[in-house]
């Protein structure tokens, strides 16, 4: 059992609740300082409701949590000071440099202007905008504008860190950059409380995992631990030609059972711990004359697990509702 003086969060039956809508439902965590922990889940399962809650942005309706030893309601100004709040949409000022951003935040964070100028200078370096440092922000692309909006949550190292999709819309680029720069937080001793939808950031990144669902946890472990909850392995096949794959998903279904579709339409998997089964498989597609790319065979991956938890996938679910917050007040 994690003694509570190594966590940095520890929440339990968290409800927030919109008119009919319980947003979310009963809500445990138990976050070790120092992690990445990933909250994982489509849209409308209740993330951000939960990440703006324990960032005392909008009180409970019911549970209690701790930030940091701090009680949420109870100490929402102590939260506030000592962690920060990166969201979904950019927070910086698109009428200011990226410069001016940096000095105004460090500014009303209570650094003197020398310092301020310093730390902005810093961060613009290793975020990799020194050279961007004089453009106005509305020229900036969308990758620079989120590490941009990430620094500006960094002007003042925060203990704690919620990161609420922060790499939503970006490219891949972008997207391993914000990744390196979230390791590089960790390595420094910040907890990160990471919400996502995307299931490779939540592998890549976290060392523990909540999944949610309509407002309740339903899964947690580690990657690897929720991997080895719903099968010891999976065939994963990638095909040479995309029109081939209903053949191939009859095919395989036949021969090892359900079939998992993949995002890239040329590629499917089925969980299969059995490797004699799985090789006879991939022949048996050979043989109907089926070209395959590429084929292995190993764990089943996270948007494997999430599909055999929920029944649905991970990305925008329509049966979901958004998490209802614009309405609420700050705590």
């Amino acid at each position: 059992m994690t003694s509570q003086s190594t966590l940095a969060i520890e929440a339990t039956g968290l409800v927030k609740v919109f008119g009919d809508t319980r947003a979310v439902d009963g809500v445990d965590l138990a976050v070790r300082s120092g992690s990445v922990y990933g909250v994982l889940g489509p849209n409308g399962a209740g993330k951000t409701t939960t990440i703006r809650m324990l960032a005392t942005l909008i009180r409970p309706d019911g549970g209690s949590a701790r930030v940091l030893g701090h009680d949420i309601v109870q100490e929402p100004g102590a939260v506030r000071r000592a962690v920060s709040l990166t969201g979904q949409l950019a927070s910086v000022d698109e009428d200011l440099t990226g410069r001016e951003n940096l000095i105004l935040l460090g500014r009303l964070l209570g650094l003197r202007r020398n310092a301020a100028k310093t730390r902005a200078a810093e961060l613009l370096e290793a975020f990799g905008l020194a050279e961007a440092a004089g453009r106005m922000v509305k020229n900036y692309s969308g990758g620079m504008r989120r590490r941009l909006d990430v620094a500006a949550s960094i002007v003042v190292t925060p203990q704690l860190m919620f990161l609420d999709e922060p790499t939503t819309g970006l490219d891949p680029r972008s997207r391993n950059q914000v990744w390196g720069i979230i390791r590089a937080l960790v390595a420094e001793g910040t907890t990160i409380l990471l919400c996502t939808q995307y299931l490779e950031e939540a592998d890549q990144l976290a060392d523990g995992i909540a999944v949610i669902d309509h407002g309740k946890v339903i899964a947690e472990g580690t990657p690897g631990q929720l991997k080895a909850s719903v099968g010891t392995g999976a065939l994963h096949v990638r095909l040479l030609d995309p029109e081939q794959r209903p053949q191939a998903e009859q095919l395989i279904g036949r021969a090892l059972g359900a079939v998992h579709l993949e995002p890239d339409l040329a590629a499917l998997s089925v969980q299969c711990s059995d490797a004699g089964r799985a090789a006879e498989a991939v022949a048996e597609l050979s043989r109907s004359g089926i070209g395959v790319a590429d084929f292995s065979l190993g764990q089943p991956s996270l948007d494997e697990v999430f599909l055999a938890l929920t029944g649905h996938p991970a990305e925008n679910d329509s049966d979901q509702q958004p998490d209802a917050i614009a309405e609420e007040q700050p705590a």
